[in-house]
């Protein structure tokens, strides 16, 4: 298949993709008590089953960007870390990963909000795609603050003019974090100390709303005397009453970072690992929520077609899937950078949902 005919193919995908709104990502950030830093993140698309995958790139690997209308000559970047990400639809567009420094990358939906620079073929070989920046950011860096710098010397485009726009968070193992967002065609990089990212609205506007949720505390509200009666609490976790529980954006950021910042901090980056799984359980969205009663396109597990946690500390990157809920690793300390071949395979070998029956002895004791 010709180059033209692959963009064109690529380029339905990826508009049918954005365009209908795949924007419920949910991010957060943890730090254990080793000095271990942890992100994790859940991807969500209720409109089909998309094609996941993971990919290994290794050093010296040369990929080269698409433009739009299928243009040739993009930007073309060679791999100077190794990196192992999580990618949709093709294995070059890698949504979320590590590179061998222990620098992390992930791209979410940021729709409505945010505009790129207009293409100009004049400046395609500084031009690179959206979909392909995570794997841009994976090959070249090590720390955010080059990231920042680099980030002003490029363009970055959607190749389809129906796609979302989209924005970016990137760590470092020392625990910091920035946001890329684009607007009027220049990026803004903010400093994400609180560690959460969802979609839109913009980064700032996130952290602004979390003021009109100064009530909340962790614990048990009350008892509070009312004149002549008590009120006290029905259970337990009522500090939280008014933690927005919807699938928006704002009310998933806000919910984010409540949980996130009153979780137990962990003893080891492990520890943590397994404590982002539970607290991202809290944002898997259902698939019938998303569309009007009788209007699902399709019938799958779950609009979270997968989940995934960097360990920064020990590069070793985790996941599991709508099909199989079991914790699954790819350890970078065991990867061959300099030798191992590219390669890119399915998240799931086997597409349905995977029950262990338990073995009951039958034989008297």
């Amino acid at each position: 298949m010709g180059k033209r005919k692959v963009f064109s193919a690529l380029a339905v995908i990826l508009g049918t993709i954005c365009a209908n709104g795949a924007d419920a990502c949910t991010g957060i950030t943890l730090k254990s008590k080793d000095n271990g830093v942890v992100t994790a993140r859940t991807i969500e698309w209720g409109e089909s089953e998309m094609e996941n995958l993971y990919t290994i790139v290794p050093r010296g690997y040369i990929q080269q960007s698409m433009l739009p209308g299928g243009d040739t000559g993009g930007m073309t970047f060679s791999s100077m870390y190794g990196y192992v990400g999580l990618a949709v639809v093709q294995p070059g567009w890698v949504m979320d990963g590590m590179n061998e420094a222990g620098l992390s990358a992930g791209l979410f939906y940021f729709p409505g909000y945010g505009e790129y620079p207009e293409y100009n073929p004049e400046n395609k070989a500084r031009t690179i795609s959206d979909f392909q920046l995570v794997s841009w950011i994976l090959s070249r860096f090590s720390t955010v603050d080059q990231v920042r710098n680099a980030i002003q010397n490029i363009d970055v485009v959607s190749i389809d003019p129906r796609a979302s726009t989209a924005h970016w968070r990137v760590t470092e193992p020392s625990g910091k974090q920035i946001i890329i967002e684009f607007v009027d065609g220049r990026p803004q990089v903010y400093e994400s100390e609180l560690g959460v990212l969802t979609n839109s609205p913009e980064y700032p506007w996130q952290l602004k709303n979390l003021n009109n949720y100064v009530n909340l505390i962790p614990g048990t509200a009350g008892p509070v005397k009312m004149g002549p009666i008590t009120l006290r609490a029905f259970g337990a976790g009522s500090g939280f009453l008014g933690l927005p529980g919807d699938f928006t954006p704002p009310s998933r950021f806000v919910r984010a970072a409540f949980l996130q910042t009153y979780s137990v901090q962990q003893d080891t980056s492990y520890a943590s690992v397994l404590q982002a799984f539970h607290i991202l359980n809290n944002f898997d969205v259902p698939l019938g929520t998303e569309f009007p009663v009788g209007q699902v396109p399709v019938n799958m597990p779950s609009a979270t077609q997968w989940t995934i946690a960097t360990d920064m500390h020990d590069r070793i990157v985790y996941y599991h899937t709508m099909y199989n809920r079991t914790l699954r690793s790819i350890d970078m300390n065991k990867i061959d950078f300099a030798n191992v071949p590219f390669q890119s395979h399915p998240l799931d070998t086997t597409k349905r949902e995977t029950v262990i029956p338990v073995q009951i002895n039958r034989t008297a004791q």
